[in-house]
């Protein structure tokens, strides 16, 4: 595996630190994110399966990527507490381990945020759905209040990608959706306050369909 998918820090902070996000709101965020979806799917870049259990009985299957390898072990010990066939396996958003058409839907859930290329993970989501599939998509995005924006982007082009695990925190995800060739049937924006002491996260939290 490449070394940049390797954040052994990040990937020991991460699912301590996101116990305050979900009690915050996320888990609720996640919970909507999933509702009603059907028959296959594929979650690009799973994390330590924060999604797993909301997964509605609809669902016959999911392939939960992740390339981080600790990760992906918490991963998949979530996967056997859960009733729904989940699958977990390494891979990255810009080559899914999948065939073209495979899948009904695709999830990214706080995942665009950090891939290397978001056009060329959105491309391979595109390729890997049926014709008409879904992408279900929660991501934090850059702020239209300019002062919060203009930070977030001197973050990104500082300290934040190191300390995050190569997460961006200034992107305009929602528009790089659209540029790809996604149709945005649903898409509202979302803050997160997590702590008192950050401010609140600006998120979008949405369904696109592949045409």
């Amino acid at each position: 595996m490449p070394e940049t998918h390797r954040h052994p820090i990040f990937a020991r902070v991460y699912p301590r630190i996101s116990r305050a996000a979900e009690l915050a709101g996320a888990a609720d965020h996640r919970r909507r994110l999933l509702a009603g979806l059907t028959g296959g799917v594929v979650e690009v870049g799973a994390g330590h399966g924060l999604n797993f259990p909301y997964y509605p009985e609809t669902v016959t299957r999911v392939v939960a990527v992740e390339p981080e390898p600790y990760l992906r072990e918490l991963a998949r010990d979530g996967a056997r507490r859960v009733s729904i066939k989940i699958d977990v396996t390494d891979g990255t958003a810009e080559a899914l381990p999948a065939d073209d058409g495979e899948f009904d839907a695709a999830v990214s859930s706080l995942v665009l945020c950090s891939v290397r290329d978001q056009r060329t993970a959105l491309r391979e989501i595109s390729r890997v759905l049926h014709p008409e599939g879904q992408l279900r998509f929660y991501e934090h995005v850059i702020s239209v209040r300019p002062g919060w924006a203009r930070l977030q982007r001197a973050l990104d082009a500082t300290i934040y990608p190191p300390l995050a695990g190569g997460c961006h925190c200034a992107r305009d995800t929602g528009a790089v959706i659209r540029q790809e060739g996604f149709e945005i049937e649903r898409e509202e924006r979302v803050l997160l306050k997590a702590s008192p002491l950050v401010p609140a996260i600006p998120h979008i939290l949405g369904v696109a369909r592949r045409v």
